[in-house]
């Protein structure tokens, strides 16, 4: 491939990291973008266009698009591009630029561009660079740590990665990121690999025993998430903006291949909401925001037959149909209206996913590509955070609400609801290990998102309410590799990550961290494990 070699620094992830803040560059909505009174193209391009790029795509500081610019407050924006940010490239404005242009300057940002952004093959070959070859990465872990009890930690107050000794608890290793990594870091079957997906599209590879980035590509200007194959060889890339599934070679990212996302008329785009491994059916799933699809898509070298059309039946040798040619053929499943969020069962031949009017689940079955069960989970569920265990001699899953302060206790043989929690209020993350008899869920909105629960898993009660730091988001367990311990974060600037004996539930350790949104165990992710997301 015509990917660029590169040794040293890199300058375009440390300029992106020190001006990522500018995305707070977020403009003024409503009236502010209607009266703009100021040439504020003209603004963008003597001001901005060096460091965001010309067509607002993004360089060495961030996409400044509306999908990705839509978090930050307008007053906010105003300030930073008035005062800067400390500590990074981010210029203050104010005694160059007056108030009116400012204000004109964020409006000009929120407005969609005139001309819809390209970001297609060419586009995402282009911007991939092989930091280091391959071939010259060493066989063993430069350090003395077990590999596969590692914590990956991504520190999103200042937008680094800290790797983590499972065992001492120390840093072994800190690194800037892109700007914003979203939707969880995904590793290669045998935990050697990290690979990131940033809001703004960037995929970078990592290696954990060399501790060095491997190779970068853009695969998207607005992206949801990243997976990777159960053999390690493809990456699947979900995308908002453009309305695309990008298929990587695992090995340096070069692209394999662009899937458009549309329906099966091919009439109507969506945005790609999220993509899965499903590992024993050689498959990614991908979820649609826009259209009322489920797709399946094998990766597997040799992939059964997929059909486009109408089939009379699917049971083996009475198929009347002409199947999909290619590689990575997608397999689409008819809904009433789009899904998000998925949850699978252990066998992934159903998921659950939560539908768009956030008071209920769908449960599909993929072998018979159709949905088979719903179920009342008012309170917009967050089935990603989903896990499950057996009790009583039936397997169970439960999740947090985003909008209503209970978990759901769901009995995964006839779908119904074995009981509903009562929390301090609504949750994001709810975490487990096979190895402990509690389950751990955060209180992340509202007045007590101070407030963690521990749930024995057998009696479904509440056991004990920890407050590790008062005042302060706590939020995001995961284990070590053997259960014995429970990390969890608190979501600050000045933050930490708080080590708890998993058995007795008494803090052990504390380790000071920036704003640690979420961290990943090794040994648990590849192999996974039924309590943390996957």
């Amino acid at each position: 491939m015509s990917a660029r070699f590169r040794n040293g620094t890199r300058r375009a992830v440390i300029a992106a990291t020190a001006l990522g803040t500018a995305a707070l560059l977020i403009p003024a909505v409503g009236a502010m973008a209607q009266s703009a009174p100021r040439d504020a193209a003209a603004l963008y391009r003597t001001y901005c266009a060096s460091c965001h790029g010309p067509a607002r795509l993004g360089g060495m500081g961030p996409a400044l698009l509306p999908e990705n610019l839509r978090r930050l407050r307008p007053e906010r924006a105003r300030k930073v591009i008035a005062e800067g940010r400390a500590a990074t490239q981010m210029p203050a404005f104010a005694e160059t630029l007056s108030a009116e242009d400012i204000a004109a300057l964020a409006a000009y940002i929120y407005r969609p561009p005139a001309t819809p952004p390209v970001w297609g093959r060419t586009e995402i070959e282009a911007s991939r660079e092989v930091v280091v070859d391959p071939a010259t990465l060493p066989e063993d872990p430069v350090f003395d740590a077990d590999p596969l009890n590692l914590f990956v930690v991504v520190e999103s107050g200042d937008h680094h990665v800290t790797i983590l000794d499972g065992d001492r608890f120390t840093p072994i290793t800190r690194f800037p990121s892109r700007y914003a990594l979203h939707g969880g870091p995904k590793f290669s079957p045998d935990g050697r690999f990290v690979y990131f997906a940033s809001r703004d599209g960037w995929i970078t590879k990592y290696d954990l025993y060399s501790l060095q980035i491997v190779a970068e590509v853009r695969a998207g200007i607005n992206t949801r998430n990243l997976a990777i194959s159960h053999d390690g060889r493809v990456v699947a890339v979900a995308n908002y903006l453009p309305h695309t599934l990008v298929l990587l070679d695992a090995r340096d990212l070069a692209p394999l291949k662009v899937i458009a996302a549309t329906d099966a008329r091919g009439r109507t785009t969506s945005r790609v909401s999220a993509v899965y491994q499903a590992a024993p059916r050689q498959s990614f799933v991908v979820a649609l925001k826009d259209v009322p699809e489920l797709w399946e898509i094998s990766y597997a070298k040799n992939p059964p037959p997929a059909y486009g059309g109408l089939v009379h039946s699917y049971e083996k040798g009475m198929v009347e149909a002409i199947p999909t040619q290619g590689t990575f053929p997608i397999r689409r499943i008819a809904l009433d209206e789009p899904l998000d969020d998925f949850f699978f069962d252990p066998t992934y031949r159903t998921l659950i996913g939560s539908a768009r009017d956030g008071g209920r689940a769908v449960v599909v079955h993929l072998d018979v590509r159709r949905a088979i069960a719903e179920i009342p989970l008012p309170g917009l569920p967050h089935l990603g955070s989903g896990i499950s265990w057996r009790r009583n001699g039936r397997r169970v899953m439960a999740t947090p609400h985003l909008k209503e302060a209970a978990i759901s206790v769901i009995d995964m043989t006839d779908w119904s609801i074995v009981k509903r929690i009562r929390t301090l209020g609504p949750g994001f993350f709810l975490r487990s290990h096979e190895n402990s008899p509690y389950a751990w869920a955060d209180v992340f909105f509202g007045k007590n998102r101070d407030a963690v629960h521990v749930i024995d898993k057998q009696s479904l009660e509440i056991v004990r309410t920890l407050r590790p730091a008062p005042g302060k988001t706590a939020a995001h367990v995961e284990f070590t590799r053997d259960g014995r311990y429970a990390l969890l974060s608190i979501w600050d600037m000045d933050g930490a990550i708080v080590v708890y004996d998993a058995r007795t539930l008494e803090e052990v350790k504390r380790i000071p961290m920036v704003k640690p949104s979420g961290k990943y165990n090794v040994y648990n992710k590849i192999h996974l494990s039924e309590g943390t997301s996957h």
